[in-house]
């Protein structure tokens, strides 16, 4: 069976399907956003603020993408959900879930569930704060590793979540790796 890594933009889903993905197909879930949550509370950080520091300093990126290192190296299959995990992994069956911007701050605003991050006071100041946050990322990744996460040819399969149900979702996801990956 093969690691499923899922990257995508803020709001996306990554979180929510990989979590079902790893329950329907019974492996293990590994989260670099819980990760980077986690780490931004402990700095007393919102993840905005955390994304900037990174910017500045690359101990942090080198924290969080180290432990792909290691899971590749585990040889057991997870999904993954992460920016960048398909770069680290790069025999995974590689996702990438994409979202209007106005949809993922709706999806973000609404989520009071998210820890670690900031409760927005408006579905505006969400999507301002997403666009800041997919900047930096988008501007780090390309001076750190020079890829670009805003490409499509990086992966075996790239969804439009925007108008889909986490079922649908996860439903085209297996579909597409089951014909790769056929006694999963």
């Amino acid at each position: 069976m093969q690691t499923i890594t899922i990257t995508g933009h803020l709001g996306s889903g990554k979180s929510t399907i990989a979590k079902m993905l790893a329950k329907q197909l019974n492996i293990p879930h590994y989260s670099t956003g819980d990760a980077q949550r986690e780490i931004a509370r402990q700095m007393g950080l919102t993840t905005l603020e955390l994304n900037h520091l990174a910017d500045q300093d690359p101990s942090i990126d080198e924290k969080i993408d180290g432990v792909f290192k290691t899971l590749d190296k585990a040889g057991k299959p997870y999904v993954i959900d992460s920016r960048l995990a398909w770069h680290f992994m790069p025999h995974s069956f590689k996702v990438k879930l994409e979202v209007s911007p106005q949809t993922a701050a709706e999806r973000i605003f609404a989520d009071k569930s998210r820890t670690g991050e900031c409760l927005y006071t408006s579905v505006d100041e969400a999507l301002k704060t997403l666009l800041q946050r997919r900047q930096s990322e988008t501007t780090r990744f390309q001076k750190t590793y020079n890829i670009d996460i805003e490409k499509n040819d990086h992966f075996d399969l790239v969804l439009d979540t925007t108008t889909l149900s986490p079922q649908e979702i996860c439903s085209a996801i297996l579909t597409a790796y089951r014909q790769v990956n056929p006694l999963s």
